[in-house]
């Protein structure tokens, strides 16, 4: 689908721009680890927000497919940590490879349902005068 090649190609060059300009600062499994666990910060916000509209039709399936599937899929980058992870272990460092791997992944996790949660409270719900 176009759609999501477009967002896909928005998504990864927006990673790519980010990682350029902090790379002098940071290390790249830290860039790894604040674009993915944003990300999924990101993705838990728009996907709430597209099925708290309404069914997954239309306009909203169009939108979850260009910035869920498509933008953040390509800003997200968990194959970097699976090589990030594989690096470490291959370089001996068995424990900051398994750390940095689960650590990444439950912060996704974690920063997911947060983002859930912030689309929801922050959805407008009928006051007793709107019904």
């Amino acid at each position: 689908m176009l759609i999501v090649a477009v967002g896909g190609a928005i998504g990864t060059e927006t990673r790519f721009q980010i990682t350029d300009a902090v790379a002098p600062a940071m290390s790249a499994p830290a860039i790894t680890f604040v674009i993915n666990v944003v990300g999924s910060l990101l993705l838990g916000v728009v996907l709430e927000k597209l099925a708290l509209g309404g069914p997954d039709q239309g306009v909203r399936r169009r939108l979850r497919l260009l910035l869920g599937t498509g933008f953040l899929g390509g800003f997200t980058t968990y194959s970097t940590l699976a090589v990030d992870v594989a690096t470490f272990l291959s370089h001996g460092d068995a424990g900051t490879g398994i750390g940095y791997g689960l650590g990444t992944v439950i912060s996704g996790v974690l920063a997911a349902a947060v983002g859930v949660w912030l689309a929801a409270a922050s959805h407008r719900r009928p006051s007793a005068g709107d019904r």
